[in-house]
């Protein structure tokens, strides 16, 4: 077994007896949605202050969190059709909170700059969520692109613990709003499909083709 996957193979552990955990203490996997919510709130008031490596430890907490609520409500048989839309509204609300957090933090200090290069941040984390979210009314699936949650999420860790959230910043605001990109092509593509296939006659039956 290599390195890595002994690595992961701990942390799965770890995760499942922080599951199991919960699951006997009969918590709602939705308040364990609303506490992840609460520590980026906590997170991005340190961002705001400019105590990055903190935040970057206090994500990594709302981040457990954000891995267990829904293996909580499986253990539990409390997997809902709300709780999957109550995860992701709050998501959206947890990524925008770390981000106001930065536009904070950077008018503080009078880097105008970076105040804008965080709001397009933003409009990107946002899209990345709508794109999908919206092209899924048409097309059955869309989860092209790499910078989703999880890659922005690290990414933001990474920057605050080594104190490098500048290129961390630039690396988002790049590949998120290409990510948008590849998703409206994919989106345009993938209707385009299915309406040339509704357009397509339908084969004639059997007995008038001899």
């Amino acid at each position: 077994m290599t390195y890595t996957g002994a690595i992961g193979l701990t942390c799965n552990k770890v995760i499942m007896l922080i599951v199991r955990g919960l699951a006997l203490s009969k918590i709602h996997p939705n308040v364990l949605t609303f506490i992840g919510l609460l520590i980026n709130i906590g997170a991005a008031t340190l961002l705001a202050f400019g105590r990055f490596r903190w935040a970057g430890v206090v994500i990594i907490g709302a981040g457990i969190f954000d891995m267990v609520d829904g293996r909580v409500a499986r253990e539990t048989n409390r997997v809902t059709r709300f709780g999957g839309y109550f995860d992701s509204v709050l998501d959206r609300y947890s990524d925008l909170a770390l981000l106001m957090g930065l536009l904070v933090y950077y008018a503080s200090i009078n880097r105008y700059f970076y105040v804008v290069l965080t709001a397009i941040v933003m409009t990107a984390s946002v899209m990345i969520s709508y794109t999908r979210a919206r092209a899924e009314n048409s097309i059955p699936s869309c989860k092209v692109g790499f910078m989703e949650r999880p890659e922005r999420i690290v990414l933001m860790i990474i920057g605050c613990l080594f104190d490098r959230m500048a290129p961390v910043l630039w690396v988002i605001a790049i590949l998120g709003n290409l990510t948008v990109i590849h998703r409206m092509v994919y989106t345009y593509q993938e209707a385009k499909r299915l309406e040339d296939a509704q357009l397509r006659p339908a084969p004639a039956p059997l007995e008038h083709q001899r």
